[in-house]
């Protein structure tokens, strides 16, 4: 098989993990967000119970997520999914959302409490104190740890092969299985070209930041 027809082929498989990159963000970081309020919440019964399942889903593997959120509905109420890319963006969003929601939390919390009694000495409430004085601070602070999840889950992305997820490294693992090996090495420059274009894009906005603090 030639170059071009093997370049084509990961092309293909390359636009579903950038697919499964793309709606776990869309997923993951409001619902990270939502699950961050909730772990920082004053009211413990919630809190204690947001962070327990954040503690549960970054406790176990992104692999085994994905096997029960596909296999365990079939076992358990007969009803197995019939999509497996609708269990792999419903794994992603929920395990990349806890792990957003402790950067988020982190953020938060690291803001010092006279930031907040300053907003309120200048006469705004506490949503105002929050968009304006608190968010602003938080973003620059979470900026690198969130650029370093969002490389990680570019490679995570091949973790959807054990589903049978027709993504870049299945279709490489396909031509492994043909006795054609290289493309399973030549697979690894389209993780490489996506890592370097997302360091570049947090590298610029950090460096934005510095310039206008």
């Amino acid at each position: 098989m030639g170059f071009w027809d093997v370049t084509l082929q990961l092309l293909e498989g390359f636009a579903v993990s950038l697919q499964i990159f793309a709606v776990t963000l869309a997923v993951s970081l409001p619902l990270g967000l939502l699950i961050c309020f909730g772990s920082i919440s004053k009211f413990a019964p919630l809190k204690y119970l947001t962070r327990s399942i954040v503690w549960i889903i970054r406790g176990t593997p992104l692999m085994l997520q994905l096997m029960i959120i596909y296999y365990v509905p079939g076992i358990l109420f007969g009803t197995p999914f019939e999509s497996a890319l609708l269990a792999t963006f419903i794994a992603f969003g929920v395990n990349y959302a806890a792990y957003f929601s402790e950067i988020y939390r982190g953020g938060i919390e690291s803001i010092p409490k006279g930031q907040y009694e300053a907003g309120y000495l200048l006469g705004m409430t506490k949503v105002q104190t929050f968009t304006k004085v608190i968010v602003p601070q938080v973003y620059k602070r979470i900026l690198p740890p969130m650029g370093n999840e969002f490389i990680t889950l570019v490679k995570d992305t091949s973790l959807a092969r054990i589903l049978a997820v027709g993504e870049l490294l299945f279709i490489a693992y396909e031509f492994n299985a043909k006795g054609i090996i290289w493309p399973l090495f030549y697979s690894g420059i389209f993780y490489l070209v996506m890592c370097g274009l997302l360091t570049i894009l947090f590298s610029y906005l950090e460096k934005r930041n510095r310039r206008w603090s």
